[in-house]
């Protein structure tokens, strides 16, 4: 049968749900949700063009793709192509149409450089390598089964810091974007971002569908946040770490591992089963701290980038 590449109609309940099918048969470290594909769809700045396509084989989507640019990055023309298709439907010309749509489409933006995650399997780089991608960095997922593997003490915060949630910031969030914006400026990556935009941060992390604030640590010191790991939830007893940083002004004092062991005990406590991470592959003190609690690499995605124009 014919592949067929369209836009995604978040209207359609069966687009959403066939999105989301093959995300999780293609991703399934990563939680997917109707609200959360909705929110993304919703939020789309105009200058990153962003579209989500579907690649449908005889009435069934058995592909996907995100496409955008960065528009919050400094270098002009940078963009992001990720796909994936069913595992059982590949090499049926689902992937290479979705490509072809995404890259005439970010080409026709002013794209130069496109990148794209591709998993660490041996089908996959040749399809991105036949496609002209290069491979770049790496990042890991990381899993902990939080049922079956002991967590380490509960300690004490240490002299003048105290822990809270991020509920308690429900009213004013903005100490948390100060400190999210620092920390994730520090985050290993290939595309810098300029984080200055505090109404976008509300809308796109702050009102997150998954985000649990009252599972959400924060070390406070100092009158301010200094350091958080912040939690997502889903169904069936999965619990993510979105994020987990530290001022540059504390760190090295083990605020990181305070803040997600009190999460990870609060979030066995509360029912959570399964616990996921992501990590870049060149952040060495995250990929430490996550081995400290247990956690285990379960995939690995390679960042490919391809020069266009």
């Amino acid at each position: 049968m014919t592949v067929i590449v369209r836009d995604l109609r978040p209207g359609a309940p069966a687009d959403v749900e066939g999105f989301i099918r093959v995300r999780h048969l293609a991703l399934p470290y990563v939680f997917f949700s109707p609200a959360s594909v909705l929110h993304s769809l919703s939020l789309s700045h105009p200058d990153a063009h962003a579209r989500k396509l579907v690649a449908v084989e005889d009435g069934e989507i058995v592909g996907t793709a995100q496409v955008s640019l960065a528009h919050d990055s400094p270098e002009p023309g940078q963009g992001s192509l990720n796909v994936y298709v069913d595992p059982a439907r590949t090499g049926r010309g689902a992937g290479a149409a979705l490509v072809r749509a995404g890259e005439e489409h970010l080409a026709a933006h002013g794209a130069t450089k496109l990148f794209s995650w591709v998993l660490d399997e041996p089908g996959n780089r040749a399809f991105a390598e036949r496609h002209g991608y290069r491979p770049s960095r790496s990042a890991h997922f990381l899993r902990l089964d939080l049922a079956r593997t002991s967590l380490p003490p509960l300690q004490d915060p240490p002299p003048g810091v105290e822990l809270r949630t991020a509920a308690d910031f429900a009213d004013d969030p903005r100490p948390l974007f100060a400190l999210d914006a620092e920390a994730g400026s520090d985050e290993p990556g290939d595309i810098d971002t300029e984080f200055t935009d505090y109404e976008a941060w509300v809308d796109e992390y702050w009102k997150y569908p998954h985000l649990d604030l009252e599972l959400t640590s924060v070390a406070m010191a100092d009158g301010r946040p200094v350091a958080f790991s912040v939690a997502h939830t889903g169904d069936a007893g999965r619990y993510a770490t979105g994020m987990t940083g530290t001022a540059r002004t504390h760190r090295g004092r083990g605020l990181a591992k305070l803040v997600k062991n009190d999460s990870l005990h609060r979030a066995r406590a509360a029912g959570y089963t399964q616990a996921y991470t992501g990590n870049d592959a060149d952040n060495g003190p995250m990929l430490a701290i996550n081995r400290w609690f247990g956690y285990e690499i379960c995939a690995t995605e390679v960042r490919h980038v391809r020069e266009i124009g």
